[in-house]
């Protein structure tokens, strides 16, 4: 469905600036933004993926991965196609970087369907739900009245002036950080890594529940002084801040060698010189998924794969020490 989109400048001889996300793409008369969602149609911004989504499922929460809300509860998941950012190692690029088949959900049915299948809300995950920027904007209304959450899984890049009343609908965030250095977000993202930081400390003042995810890339992003350097930022913003270590594997444009396990247990370490939780995904790691007590090492959480179990917990609380875990049921 084509709706006008939010957020552009109409600069004289029917062009425009998108003003969205960090990109600000100025486009004439017909053409397209870097997302592939939003174009210019006679001097007027629009876009054309409102209510458009390429899948509709019920996903545990822990596949977002969110480790510390509501775990082990299930989420209905959806996406819109594109992207705005352009990494060469995208891991979904079959429908962020290519057009597929889509379904029209109204608003209020994307609600009402969120309410079924003991989901707890709705995750806009997949591809970057900030290129929804307007569908989600009417959902996510319509999901507090019903007292449902609003997730999103995100790569982070997007202008603070349109993040600023989006956030306050949002109750739980996965940003995507994807690395440290400019030089990385623009060789290889195509982007800014700036923007991203910003976002994420803005989440994170407004107190949305908040994760971060590292996709860690041998010869990219995995030497010590990278991962000491992210570990400093996600502890800036609290030391209890979930940071998860995903394993790289080949896809789209990049084809170096996985991620080895030695690589993702040095990360772990690094991380937990100064975070209380990290964990390591998308490769078998005894534990690497369980969280334990900071306090006393009492196991809190059993995960295998997706598979979680409640083993200590007392709500928030340590059953064994009564430290508080910060984690949301």
């Amino acid at each position: 469905m084509i709706k006008t989109a939010a957020y552009y400048d109409a600069v004289g001889d029917a062009t425009v600036i998108c003003r969205l996300c960090p990109a600000r793409c100025r486009l004439k008369d017909g053409q397209k933004g870097i997302c592939d969602n939003r174009f210019n149609r006679g001097g007027v911004l629009v876009t054309d993926n409102y209510g458009e989504l390429v899948t509709l499922a019920i996903d545990p929460i822990e596949k977002k991965p969110l480790y510390h809300f509501f775990p082990s509860r299930d989420i209905l998941s959806t996406g819109a196609n594109g992207c705005n950012l352009n990494c060469v190692h995208c891991q979904n690029w079959t429908i962020s970087q290519q057009r597929v088949r889509t379904m029209y959900v109204p608003p209020e049915k994307l609600a009402e369907m969120a309410g079924q299948h003991d989901s707890i809300g709705v995750a806009f995950t997949y591809t970057e739900p900030f290129i929804w920027y307007e569908y989600i904007m009417d959902v996510a209304p319509l999901l507090r009245e019903k007292g449902l959450k609003v997730v999103l899984v995100t790569n982070g890049y997007i202008n603070q002036e349109p993040l600023v009343p989006l956030m306050k609908f949002v109750d739980a965030a996965n940003v995507d950080l994807k690395g440290m250095r400019p030089e990385f977000y623009k060789k290889m993202c195509k982007g800014r890594v700036e923007p991203v930081l910003d976002a994420i400390s803005a989440l994170a003042r407004e107190g949305v529940h908040l994760e971060i995810t590292n996709l860690v890339i041998p010869g990219k992003n995995d030497s010590d002084r990278d991962l000491e350097d992210l570990t400093d930022f996600v502890a800036s913003l609290s030391d209890c801040t979930p940071l998860h270590f995903s394993a790289y594997h080949p896809d789209y444009k990049l084809t170096i060698p996985p991620t080895p396990v030695s690589t993702m247990i040095r990360a772990r370490d690094i991380g937990k010189r100064k975070l209380k939780y990290v964990y390591i995904g998308n490769i078998f790691v005894e534990g690497g998924s369980d969280t334990l007590c900071p306090a006393c090492g009492h196991l809190l959480v059993r995960r295998n794969h997706f598979f979680t179990s409640l083993k200590g917990l007392s709500g928030s609380k340590c059953s064994n020490c009564d430290f508080e875990t910060g984690i949301i049921q």
